[in-house]
């Protein structure tokens, strides 16, 4: 009966861990979603930023040349 008790509990220690730690996991994910949620990520740049993508009005049979010539 001595060592029914000394298992059961080191299950109850090993539970009471596993649930501490799940719970100290969860409130650190929800702190992190808290904190990023006002974080836009989409705002426009500050400052002297260049733009990197420039739209020229090519034809089809250049666009389609280019598409051949680069094998994509």
């Amino acid at each position: 009966m001595g060592q029914m008790a000394q298992l059961l509990r080191d299950a109850l220690k090993v539970f009471i861990l596993f649930i501490g730690c799940t719970c100290l996991f969860y409130f650190g994910l929800r702190y992190m979603h808290t904190e990023y949620e006002q974080f836009h990520r989409y705002d426009p740049p500050q400052g002297p930023s260049v733009k990197v993508f420039e739209t020229d009005d090519e034809g089809f049979i250049d666009r389609l040349n280019l598409f051949f010539r680069l094998g994509e």
